[in-house]
């Protein structure tokens, strides 16, 4: 059996996801609603179809791939086809929201018939000759989403209600994508305080895997800062009552904003970061 499946958006993750259904015999779609020529060029070149709402709507499977901040709004604006829609798709959450968010976005597919399912995406866009990165998937309807196993992506099933696989997704993002965050404000403070050079031969001596990992895990995260400013207010959201976590991923929001905006304009504190991670 061919399978339908629609992708959206097609950013880095979501053309890559599409580029591998394509390749295991799925016909997949899109929409490029409000999205520019980059996403257009990687659209085109995964094989993703750009269609209107209504055939999104008639899919088999619909898997929302967009910032944090976009995944309620996206599932408000098709909700109207996915109501009329005479064959209801499954639609799968796939974004960096908290259980709170993904309640609020479930709640509106529901209300239109359609089955849904919370799901996180942990790893890397798939690339050729590659794993897949794993699809955790839970709620009511997740055992019928493991067909997307024949193919191509890696889909994990929580035995758990919808909220479990963002809950996944924040704990993990809340220590990767913070401990990322953490060494960014260390560095930055050590370098102001003259004690830069020092930080870094301690690392080198003491705590070398931390420091292979950081010479990664830095220079990949500044193209990415803007998007990571939505996933860490979701991750403080996350934290709920403790308010001591609210306060740590709060603050992480509001660093990536910060170096969010160096990298657009004079990579000031990216080029401190930097200097580093290259030093001897």
């Amino acid at each position: 059996m061919s399978y339908v499946v629609a992708v959206i958006a097609p950013g880095a993750m979501g053309s890559a996801i599409g580029k591998r259904l394509c390749e295991n015999g799925a016909k997949v779609r899109t929409s490029l609603k409000g999205r520019g020529d980059a996403s257009r060029a990687r659209a085109d070149a995964s094989g993703m179809e750009d269609v209107e709402d209504s055939l999104i709507a008639s899919s088999d499977f619909i898997l929302s791939v967009v910032p944090p901040a976009e995944a309620l709004g996206l599932v408000t604006r098709l909700a109207p086809e996915l109501e009329r829609a005479k064959r209801k798709p499954i639609f799968i959450d796939c974004n960096a929201v908290s259980p709170q968010s993904v309640a609020a976005i479930g709640d509106v597919v529901a209300a239109s018939g359609t089955p849904f399912v919370d799901g996180c995406i942990i790893g890397s866009p798939p690339k050729p000759g590659a794993q897949s990165p794993a699809f955790y998937v839970s709620g009511p309807s997740a055992r019928d989403v493991s067909v997307l196993t024949q193919l191509g992506l890696d889909i994990r099933h929580l035995e758990a209600p919808i909220g479990a696989a963002s809950a996944l997704k924040m704990s993990y993002a809340g220590i990767t994508k913070g401990l990322v965050g953490l060494a960014a404000a260390m560095i930055l403070s050590a370098d102001r305080a003259g004690a830069g050079p020092a930080l870094r031969e301690e690392l080198e001596r003491s705590q070398p895997a931390l420091l292979k990992r950081f010479m990664t895990t830095l220079p990949e995260m500044y193209p990415k800062a803007y998007r990571w400013v939505a996933e860490m207010q979701e991750i403080a959201q996350f934290a709920g009552d403790d308010h001591a976590a609210q306060a740590i991923y709060s603050g992480l929001a509001s660093l990536y904003a910060q170096l969010a905006q160096d990298q657009e304009t004079d990579r000031t504190e990216i080029g401190s970061i930097d200097r580093f991670l290259a030093s001897r």
